[in-house]
């Protein structure tokens, strides 16, 4: 093992940006994907092997379950000199249940969702959210700034989720709100350029519609960030709210009929083909 190496566990949008980011850097040690992705030269191998010559562990995968079925394969191969770094999105049941699974074997856990789509993630401004004792964040700094401008402490590796849940709860509803807007916009003959300019003046603006003007305007709904994605992480957001959520209750609604018809795949901006039927 060397320590100052990571291996990438998960090779899908971001995983990749992030494996790549690290092989520039010079110390990916490692990577594993599910479906070995042949096109990608990022020194993918097993499990066993991405414990055995790195230090750090990066886990970017789907959801709690997959992380669970990682974490299994990996236990007998973890000591004491181990960090897992887990950014999937997950519920906070789940990541105390992570923390218990691996404290036997020696190695830390650190919760660490992001935000910041492909195209932050490309430019290397991803935004982590850490869950976990201080000391640990201080040790993973130097390997989370390589993929990363902005890492946040926030309490917890529960409050952590539940902090990424409710950034993304906004997202969705900001989303919606915006291809609303559009679409009440073209319904009056009113053009997108007039639209936006108008929009870009007015406190409704955001960084997220800076990011999607671009996908709209093309119609273009390549994946970032998919709806199925967003679906997932909705559902989670309301099995941890202690209360009834109106426009979580709304966003999910549109995410579920947005999937249901053959959009899952797509950009989450793509709410918008749901409105123009």
């Amino acid at each position: 093992m060397e320590r100052t190496k990571v291996s990438v566990i998960g090779l899908g949008i971001i995983g990749s940006i992030w494996a790549g980011r690290y092989a520039s850097e010079g110390i990916l040690a490692a990577s594993w994907n599910r479906s070995p992705k042949h096109d990608l030269d990022l020194k993918q191998t097993d499990l066993a092997n991405c414990a055995k010559v790195a230090k750090f562990l990066h886990i970017c995968v789907y959801d709690a379950d997959s992380v669970r079925s990682v974490l299994n394969q990996l236990l007998p191969h973890l000591n004491d000199e181990h960090i897992i770094i887990q950014s999937s999105t997950i519920d906070r049941t789940s990541a105390a249940e992570f923390k218990d699974l691996i404290i036997p074997s020696g190695a830390r856990y650190l919760e660490a969702p992001f935000t910041g789509s492909k195209p932050a993630a490309e430019l290397g401004k991803t935004i982590f959210y850490l869950g976990g004792e201080a000391d640990l964040v201080i040790e993973v700094e130097p390997i989370l700034k390589k993929v990363s401008t902005t890492r946040l402490h926030v309490g917890t590796i529960e409050q952590a989720t539940v902090m990424k849940l409710a950034m993304n709860l906004q997202i969705a509803g900001i989303s919606q709100a915006l291809c609303e807007a559009l679409t009440l916009a073209r319904g009056a003959a009113i053009d997108d350029d007039r639209f936006f300019e108008v929009m870009k003046a007015n406190a409704a603006w955001s960084g997220l519609a800076e990011l999607k003007e671009p996908k709209l305007r093309s119609a273009d709904y390549s994946p970032q960030f998919s709806i199925k994605n967003l679906h997932k992480d909705m559902r989670l957001a309301r099995m941890v709210a202690h209360s009834d959520l109106p426009q979580l209750e709304s966003s999910i609604e549109c995410l579920a009929a947005a999937e249901e018809a053959g959009y899952a795949d797509e950009d989450f901006i793509s709410l918008i083909r749901m409105l123009e039927k």
